[in-house]
């Protein structure tokens, strides 16, 4: 299923259900021809969520305040029966990023109430850009809050660098002020929270490395099982990158090279199909290991983008561990392939030990 599609007849016929009882002389009729208009098909899942948010405010009062208490009931009123409730409810969030930026206590409080229905984290960074002290005072309160969704808006929210969200400049270049926030945050309850701080570590990562680690080696100090797994998933690109400290953090330290083979199945593969290869580890003692490999993919100027991939990350006994895998090479929306030489490097606990050149050819 295509996400868009999460705005099919019978979402509309539910939101059209509640707003016809909490908006005075709703015109249904009306609100169906707004909803379908000449571009509906045309639009993708963001443009179609901004069309929503754009017809309520057609059908709504002139009012901002009143249109927010409206949509408050509106919210929890709404039957959604699809597979992505909260992801097709975020229209009430986007209303408020939308319409709501002049008028930041009345946005604000709006944002934390919707959170629930569908996350706010898109719709308030515009509101940190134009309010920033204002808006992390209220990041900190949510960190404290009973409800968990709200807990993580504190979180997703005040992320550096939310994917498909607005960067937030300042914070890529001083993360400090969100820090309090993440102290509150690192040890919740909720796994959807712990994820989200995760997520936000990492992205700290990207700018300020050692502010990331400093707060990673403060933070490995508790034992729990739940810390150690936040760290590592919020170190994930420094570990993908095989910086040492990080590295180093998780007792992945170098290690005699053990790999006795590594080899491919064939040096010539076409667009669509797998790239096999198989190594050989021979270990002497017990170690920790972290397993990865390295795709070069060519780009259109010749040079490579490096990918990592993992394989696996464990304690080995003294022995010898056989492996094959594939890389598929079949097309996809996030990827171009160029036709040409490429590379595969295998990498045990950051050290690139072997890597082998193959040839991407055109699909055949």
């Amino acid at each position: 299923m295509n996400l868009k599609e999460i705005y099919d007849q019978n979402f509309f016929a539910s939101l059209a259900k509640s707003l016809g009882k909490f908006v005075a002389k709703f015109d249904e009729k009306k609100f169906f021809a707004l909803i379908y208009d000449e571009n509906w098909e045309k639009r993708e899942l963001k443009q179609r969520m901004s069309h929503v948010s754009h017809v309520l405010d057609q059908v709504l009062t002139k009012n901002y305040q009143e249109n927010i208490e409206i949509l408050k009931k509106v919210a929890a009123d709404v039957e959604i029966t699809s597979k992505h409730p909260s992801l097709s409810l975020v229209i009430f969030a986007n209303y408020v990023e939308i319409f709501g930026l002049d008028d930041f206590e009345t946005s604000i409080n709006a944002l934390e109430f919707f959170t629930p229905f569908g996350s706010s984290e898109f719709a308030v960074r515009p509101f940190f850009v134009k309010y920033p002290q204002e808006t992390l005072k209220y990041f900190l309160q949510w960190s404290k809050s009973d409800n968990y969704h709200v807990r993580r808006l504190a979180s997703e929210g005040s992320r550096p660098r939310l994917p498909w969200g607005i960067a937030l400049q300042s914070l890529k270049k001083d993360p400090s002020p969100i820090i309090p926030i993440l102290e509150n945050l690192k040890d919740d309850e909720s796994e959807y929270v712990r994820r989200s701080v995760a997520n936000n570590l990492n992205d700290i990562c990207k700018d300020n490395p050692e502010i990331a680690l400093d707060l990673a080696k403060k933070w490995l100090k508790n034992p729990a099982k739940n810390t150690q797994k936040l760290v590592k998933h919020g170190l994930r690109t420094l570990l993908k990158s095989s910086n040492s400290e990080a590295l180093k953090l998780f007792n992945y330290v170098n290690v005699k090279n053990p790999v006795e083979l590594f080899d491919l199945q064939n040096f010539t593969i076409n667009i669509g199909e797998n790239l096999d290869f198989k190594f050989k580890l021979r270990l002497e003692n017990e170690a920790k290991l972290r397993i990865e490999y390295a795709i070069y993919f060519l780009r259109k100027d010749q040079k490579f983008s490096k990918k990592v991939f993992q394989i696996t990350e464990k304690n080995f006994e003294k022995g010898d561990y056989f492996f094959q895998k594939k890389h598929s090479f079949r097309p996809i929306t996030t990827r171009k392939y160029n036709v040409g030489k490429h590379k595969i490097s295998l990498i045990i606990n950051g050290d690139a030990v072997h890597s082998k050149d193959f040839l991407l050819l055109s699909a055949s």
